[in-house]
This record gives C-alpha cells, structure tokens and sequence, in this order.
C-alpha cells in the first residue's frame, strides 16, 4: 500500500501517561508506521489527550490523569523525531473528531483515516466511529494498537469495533504492506 493525500495516518494518544507494561509493544510498530508514512510524503496527524479540573473524566470517573501540567502529555520521546512533520491535535474527548479535527479532515481533504495508538478501547475506538459518523473511512491497523489497562481492554475495543465500523475496517501492517520491526 501507498498512502496518498487524501490518507491520513492518525496516531491516538501515544502519550507517556497511557503507556504501560501493557501497551509498549505498540509503540516502535506505531513509529515505523509514522517513519514509512512520512517517507512516502503522506500526512499523520497526532493527537494529545489533555485531562482537566472538573471534566467528565474527573467528575464522574473519578480519574484526575493526564492532567494539562503534567509530563505524562507529552508524546512519547521515540516519536519526537516526526512530531515536527506531523499535525498534532490537543483535544479533551476521547475521539479526534472534535470541531478542530473536523476542521483538519475538511481543509485536508482527508477521505480516509487509518488509525493506530492508545487506548483501543476508549479514544481509538471513539475516533474510528467519529471518522466513520463523518464520512472518513475509518481503517484500524490492530498491530498498531493496545491498551494500558491491558489485553481484555484492548480485544473489548476491538470486538466494538468490528461491530460498530466493520471488519473489513480492520486490517494490520503487513496485511497493508507495511515493514513490520524485528522484535527485541
């Protein structure tokens, strides 16, 4: 596969708050797809997840994370290399279809949004469905996505997923045509 203009590879929340023991094999897969994404000159749009006093998230769910002083925002450190080439997105919802995402998607012309990052089950399987409610083709690259909470979390994401895009949404990097990394 090549990516073209209208593609768009968007990496969720790869921040150092939602990566865990349970979620870092995610992350050199999701930089070798930023690396080859950007060599072949298509976009990638990153998004932050920015917690904050009296949000839903800390009313409701009682979780005061990702807090907007804190050092667990910022986008993992083996992905700063391509933040520079990259768009990045700060939002306080889970999916990326907030106004300022719709916005990006229209003004780039951004007709499919392959998807990778963290956590599946939460702001990855939200900005699948948003893309899909807003006439982008969603398709998930499940080797490039996980859960901090863990594998039942992640394949509780999944299942949605398939249920609520399709499953021929879903697909993987090699399914793709991507290089995949040598495990370490």
């Amino acid at each position: 596969m090549r990516p073209g203009l209208s593609d768009v590879l968007v990496v969720v929340d790869a921040q150092n708050g939602f990566v865990s023991p349970a979620s870092a094999h995610v992350i050199p897969v999701v930089v070798n797809l930023v690396d080859q994404w950007q060599s072949a000159g298509a976009p990638v749009l990153m998004t932050r997840y920015i917690n904050y006093e009296g949000s839903p998230y800390t009313r409701l769910l009682q979780w005061s994370k990702m807090m907007q002083d804190s050092p667990e925002i910022d986008i993992v450190p083996e992905l700063q290399p391509y933040v520079a080439r990259s768009h990045v997105l700060d939002k306080r919802v889970y999916t990326t279809f907030t106004a300022e995402g719709k916005d990006l998607f229209t003004r780039h012309a951004w007709k499919t949004a392959y998807i990778v990052g963290l956590d599946t089950e939460s702001c990855v399987a939200q900005t699948a469905v948003g893309a899909f409610e807003n006439n982008v083709r969603p398709i998930v690259i499940v080797d490039g996505c996980a859960s901090h909470a863990g594998a039942q979390a992640h394949d509780a994401g999944m299942f949605v997923m398939r249920r609520n895009i399709g499953a021929a949404q879903m697909t993987t990097s090699t399914e793709l045509g991507f290089k995949v990394p040598m495990a370490s």
